[in-house]
C-alpha cells in the first residue's frame, strides 16, 4: 500500500517528543468534563448597513458542575468588531432565527415566552426592552421573513390545535394514527407596528411546506414543499416552487430531480442559487446551480468536481459567495452573476461551514483543529476572527492533526483525518480508534473533532491515535465517490477501513492488535460489522444507533424510499439472503470484540430494536464475548440532552480503556454506572435530591 501525510512530518519527531512537551509542561489533556461545557457559534445575521453583526452561542448545561439537565440553550450577542460581543438578551432567553429588520433598527428573533407559542420578537440594536412584533394564535411561528420596506412580516407556522384530537385525548382516545394525521404548515402575513396584529392574513399555500424564503422587491417568495411530511419525501420528493405573493399563485416550479439543499434569491430577484443532487440516486445536496426565476430553468455550476457545495450567498454586487469542501479542506469561492469563477479564497487551517453576507461584508462560521466553531469576517483576503469562546481551551495539550491519504487494495485513494496521541507516539505504536461517520453521505473534515460521541482531543489526551476516515460514499470528493458503495453494502466502504488501519500499522503509527472502532447511524453500522464481520482486526467497538440487520432496518426505519435511491439500490424482497449477509447480526459467529452498544430509546431513524438484536444475538451465540447494551429515555438519534451526553462519553472511553487499551478482549466490563465528576449530581450516594427544584 502507498500512504501519504499531508505536510509531511518526520516519524522520530512524533516519536521522540521532548521538546514539545518541554514547551507545554503546564499544559493538560482534554477531558469528558471540558467536552460537556463546549460553546459555540450558531446562526448569523449581518445588519443591512453592514455595522453589526448579530449571533448566537450554543451550549449544554454543565452537569459536571451541577447544573439542572437539559437541552442546548442559545444566547443572542450583538457585535461591531472583534472581541466586541455584547448579550443582548436576558440569560433565561433561548432565541432562534435570528435576523434584522429592513431598516437596521432591530435585532429579531424567535421565542416562546412561558407556555406561549413561539413568536416573533425584536429588540433595539441600541439595547433595550424586547417587544413581541408577531404571533398566529394556537400555533408556533417556525420561520419568518419581513417584506423589503418592514411593515409586513412573512411567518410559516405549524397547523394550529386540533380542538376535536385535544377534547378526545382528554378523555383517553389518545390513539396514535400512523404515517396518516398529517396537517399541513400554514403561511401569515402580519403588519409590523407598535402593536402586535391580531388578525394576520394566510397565504394559501400547496402541499407540505417546509422553508421559504422572500425576493428583495417582495413579489415573490420560494417555497420548499413535498407530497407529505415524511421524512422520506423531504430526502426524495422536496421541490423549489416559486410563489407570487400578490396572487398566491405558483408561477415556476424547479423540478430539480435529487436532494435539495440550501435556497437563496439573487438581489436583482432574476436568480436563485440552489444546492441540489444532480440526480435521485445522488446521496446528498452538494451541486451548486443557478435558476432562471422566470421559468425555474437551472444549470449547475459544479457538476462532477471532485467537491461539495455547503454553503451559499448572494453578495449585495449581484457576485456569490460559496461555502466549498474539498475533501477536508474548505475553501471561499466567489462565483459572477454568469456561474463563472471570480475568485476564491484559502482559508487556511479554518474548515468554513456558513457564509453570510450584507452591504459589502462577509462573515463566515469555521472551526479549526485547535477550537469549535466561532465568528470569522472576510478582510481583503484575510480572515479575522471577530469571537473567541472556550478561553480554557489554551490550556489544553492538543494531539498533533492532519490529513492522511493512503491507497486502499483496489487501487482507491481514501483521504482522512489523523490525530496523534498527545506526547507522540510510541515504539510498536499508539492504541487507535476508527471513529467512522455517519450517512454515509458526509465527510469528517480537518477541523474539530471532538464531541461527545468522537473521541478526538479527549481520546489523543489519553495515549490514542485517532483516524476519521472518509470512506467510499463519503461527500467532499464528487458524486461518483459518494455512489460508490451504493448496491454493495459493506464492501469496499468498510474495507477501505480496515485498509486505512494496515496503511497506519506500517508506517508505524497504529499498533494493529490495539485498533477500536466506533461511531454512530451508518458509522455505527460499521462498528457493528467491524465487532462481527471484521472482529479479528477490532479490540474493541462502541456502536451507537446503529444498523445491525438490514431486513427489519427497512420494516422500522422513516426512510425505505431514500435508503434504496441512494444506498441499496434494491429492495430487501429482491434478494433477502443477499440482505442479510450484509448485516452485522448474520456474522455474530465471527466475533470476538468487545462491544458497547448505545441507543436512544426513541429513535425514529434506526430503531431501537437494531441495537437490541445484535446485543441478544451475541448474548445468545457468543455469551463469553463482552456486549452491553445501554438505552437512553427520551433521546432519539443521537443524545441532545446535557447528561446523556456526557454519560456517552464517558462509557465510550470507559470502554476503550478497558479494552483497547489493554488488548485484553476478556477483561472485566465497567461498572454500570460510569464515574461523574465530583460536581456532578449522583457523583455519590450522598447527594441529595433536588428534583423538585
Amino acid at each position: 500500500m502507498i500512504r501519504k501525510i499531508a505536510r509531511p512530518f518526520a516519524l522520530s519527531t512524533v516519536l521522540l517528543a521532548g521538546a514539545s512537551l518541554a514547551a507545554t509542561a503546564q499544559a493538560r489533556p482534554m477531558t469528558p468534563e471540558d467536552v460537556a461545557k463546549l460553546e459555540s457559534v450558531g446562526a448569523m445575521a449581518i445588519s443591512p448597513d453592514g455595522t453589526r453583526i448579530a449571533f448566537t452561542t450554543s451550549s449544554l448545561p454543565d452537569v459536571t458542575e451541577g447544573e439542572k439537565n437539559g437541552s442546548f440553550q442559545s444566547e443572542l450577542k450583538v457585535t461591531t468588531g472583534p472581541d466586541a460581543a455584547q448579550a443582548y438578551l436576558p440569560e433565561d432567553i433561548s432565541p432562534g432565527g435570528v435576523s434584522f429588520s429592513p431598516d437596521g433598527s432591530m435585532v429579531t428573533f424567535l421565542w416562546s415566552k412561558g407556555k406561549e407559542d413561539r413568536a416573533v420578537w425584536g429588540v433595539p440594536v441600541g439595547g433595550g426592552t424586547y417587544r413581541k412584533l408577531a404571533a398566529v394564535e394556537d400555533t408556533g411561528v417556525r420561520s419568518y421573513e419581513f417584506s423589503p420596506d418592514g411593515s409586513m412580516v412573512y411567518m410559516l407556522t405549524g397547523a394550529g390545535e386540533d380542538k376535536q384530537r385535544t377534547t378526545q385525548s382528554k378523555a383517553g382516545f389518545n390513539a396514535r394514527i400512523y404515517e396518516e394525521e398529517f396537517r399541513p404548515a400554514r403561511m401569515f402575513a402580519a403588519k409590523v407596528g407598535m402593536e402586535v396584529d391580531e388578525s394576520p392574513s394566510e397565504i394559501a399555500i400547496p402541499g407540505y411546506v417546509s422553508a421559504f424564503d422572500v425576493a428583495p422587491d417582495g413579489t415573490f417568495a420560494t417555497i420548499d414543499t413535498t407530497p407529505s411530511p415524511l421524512v422520506d419525501d423531504s430526502y426524495t420528493s422536496k421541490r423549489v416552487n416559486i410563489l407570487d405573493l400578490a396572487t398566491g399563485n405558483i408561477r415556476a416550479v424547479v423540478e430539480t430531480p435529487g436532494k435539495i439543499g440550501d435556497v437563496e434569491i439573487s438581489p436583482d430577484g432574476s436568480q436563485l442559487s440552489l444546492i441540489a443532487g444532480v440526480d435521485m440516486n445522488d446521496p446528498a445536496a452538494t451541486t451548486l446551480h443557478l435558476v432562471d426565476t422566470a421559468t425555474g430553468a437551472f444549470r449547475a455550476l459544479n457538476a462532477g468536481a471532485a467537491e461539495a457545495a455547503v454553503d451559499a450567498e448572494w453578495l449585495a454586487d449581484g457576485r456569490l459567495a460559496s461555502v466549498i469542501h474539498v475533501g477536508a479542506q474548505s475553501k471561499l469561492r466567489i462565483y459572477n452573476a454568469d456561474g463563472t469563477v471570480a475568485d476564491e479564497q484559502d482559508p487556511g487551517s479554518l474548515i468554513l461551514t456558513r457564509v453570510e453576507s450584507a452591504a459589502g461584508k462577509i462573515a463566515v462560521a469555521a472551526n479549526s483543529p485547535k477550537h469549535p466553531t466561532e465568528m470569522f469576517v472576510w478582510n481583503n483576503g484575510t480572515f479575522d476572527r471577530w469571537t473567541n469562546h472556550n478561553a480554557w481551551l489554551s490550556e489544553i495539550d492538543f494531539g498533533e492533526q492532519r490529513t492522511y491519504t493512503y491507497t486502499a487494495t483496489d487501487g482507491q485513494q481514501v483521504e482522512g483525518i489523523l490525530i496523534l496521541p498527545v506526547g507522540g507516539v510510541p515504539s510498536g505504536g499508539a492504541p487507535t480508534i476508527m471513529n467512522v461517520h455517519g450517512g454515509p453521505e458526509a465527510h469528517d473534515s480537518n477541523g474539530w473533532n471532538t464531541a461527545y460521541s468522537k473521541p478526538g482531543q479527549v481520546a489523543a489526551g489519553q495515549g490514542y491515535a485517532v483516524f476519521l476516515p472518509n470512506y467510499r460514499g463519503s461527500t467532499g470528493y464528487g458524486v461518483d465517490f459518494a455512489k460508490q458503495h451504493q448496491g454493495r453494502y459493506t464492501d469496499p466502504e468498510f474495507r477501505d477501513i480496515v485498509d486505512a488501519k494496515k496503511a497506519l500499522a506500517a508506517d508505524g503509527i497504529t499498533d494493529a492488535d490495539r485498533t477500536g472502532i466506533t461511531g454512530g447511524s451508518y458509522g455505527g453500522y460499521a462498528s457493528a460489522w467491524g465487532a462481527t464481520y471484521y472482529s479479528d482486526e477490532y479490540a474493541a467497538a462502541v456502536m451507537s444507533v446503529g444498523i445491525s440487520n438490514q431486513v427489519s432496518k427497512f420494516g422500522t426505519g422513516d426512510i425505505p424510499y431514500e435508503m434504496y435511491n441512494v444506498h441499496s439500490r434494491k429492495w430487501p424482497w429482491d434478494d433477502w439472503l443477499a440482505m442479510l449477509k450484509v448485516s452485522p447480526i448474520y456474522h455474530v459467529d465471527k466475533s470476538n470484540t468487545p462491544i458497547l452498544i448505545l441507543h436512544g430509546e426513541e429513535d425514529t431513524r434506526v430503531d431501537p430494536g437494531q441495537s437490541l438484536e445484535l446485543y441478544r444475538s451475541l448474548k445468545v451465540r457468543k455469551p463469553d464475548v463482552p456486549a452491553r447494551l445501554v438505552f437512553y429515555p427520551g433521546e432519539g438519534h443521537g443524545n441532545r440532552l446535557a447528561a446523556g451526553r456526557y454519560d456517552f462519553n464517558l462509557r465510550m472511553m470507559e470502554w476503550f480503556d478497558t479494552y483497547l487499551k489493554t488488548g485484553d478482549r476478556r477483561a472485566e466490563m465497567p461498572d454500570t454506572r460510569p464515574q461523574l465528576a465530583e460536581g456532578a449530581k449522583g457523583a455519590t450516594a450522598k447527594d441529595e435530591d433536588d428534583s423538585e427544584d
